[in-house]
């Protein structure tokens, strides 16, 4: 690990994230400047000891303002489900970054990517992933590494209706599929450890906490929200899109949703994994987000 103190720019705000890491890398006395495009998170970005750089990722001029003089930027695509192709917003944001990083002259990169982001088709939004790796992959002179985390437990919570409605779990995946899981502090702290590190940058580093079949998953959440038994149901993917449809979702979020389940289903997003897995997985087990899992599901 670099024992010298560096500055550090870590993009997505204080998300799920970009608050655990901004807290680590604090604590080990770097100088953080954490960008949010909310003036009002400016407050909660400097409790944390952090400096807040309030602007649009899609100002490659702020970005570029914003990265220079930094040893390290921490450099995410936010979701943003309001966007009708998803590949054209990685492809912008991923573009923005690549300019910035260039003008700046930030010497170590790491990218938030996916897991399934060897792949060129097929993964709905993960696509996006793939995009913003190949423009980021163009840079000359940047040590850079992608991270591709698994599944993240959080959107587990999106279940939690459907738990209380049909007492069940249900998508295009699921049953005996087998998952690669992942806690964002657990994402947060191999950024910092990349961040920060100066050994040799390793193109790509996958990130997990858990493996687990889907069935196993619902075996312990519901052990944890007093439903024992509870099942993960596989549907097709037509099921699956119809379900989606009547609840209002809009046809371009459908169409995502539904290929990154089927690429779930299928293997496809693991298979890279399955090649490159991490030698150690990180601390956050399932039965440790059972508990994070039941708070929210009281809550729904």
């Amino acid at each position: 690990m670099n024992t010298l103190l560096m500055k550090i720019v870590i993009t997505g705000s204080l998300g799920n994230i970009g608050q655990p890491l901004a807290e680590i890398l604090v604590q080990q006395g770097h100088a953080v400047s954490v960008i949010s495009s909310k003036p009002e998170k400016q407050r909660a970005i400097e409790a944390l000891g952090a400096k807040a750089a309030i602007g649009t990722l899609e100002d490659a001029d702020f970005l570029t303002t914003t990265f220079t003089g930094a040893d390290a930027v921490f450099a995410m695509v936010p979701p943003n489900f309001a966007e009708l192709d998803q590949v054209d917003y990685y492809r912008r944001l991923a573009g923005g970054y690549a300019q910035a990083i260039a003008r700046a002259g930030v010497p170590r990169v790491v990218h938030l990517s996916s897991y399934g982001a060897h792949l060129d088709h097929g993964t709905g939004f993960i696509l996006g992933s793939h995009h913003a790796e190949r423009l980021l992959n163009e840079l000359f002179g940047v040590a850079l590494t992608h991270l591709r985390p698994g599944y993240f437990y959080t959107n587990l919570f999106s279940f939690a209706g459907m738990i209380k409605g049909q007492g069940r779990m249900g998508a295009n995946y699921g049953g005996d599929d087998p998952l690669v899981l992942v806690h964002p502090r657990d994402i947060a702290a191999a950024a910092a450890e990349e961040l920060t590190t100066t050994a040799r940058a390793s193109p790509v580093r996958y990130v997990a906490s858990d493996e687990q079949p889907a069935s196993e998953v619902a075996r312990v959440l519901g052990e944890a929200i007093g439903r024992p038994g509870l099942q993960w149901l596989t549907f097709s993917d037509e099921q699956t899109r119809r379900a989606m449809e009547q609840r209002g979702l809009p046809v371009h979020l459908v169409t995502n949703f539904v290929e990154m389940g089927a690429s779930t289903h299928s293997g496809a997003l693991r298979e890279d994994y399955d090649q490159h897995q991490p030698a150690v997985l990180g601390p956050t087990k399932v039965a440790d987000f059972a508990r994070e899992f039941a708070a929210f599901y009281e809550k729904a």
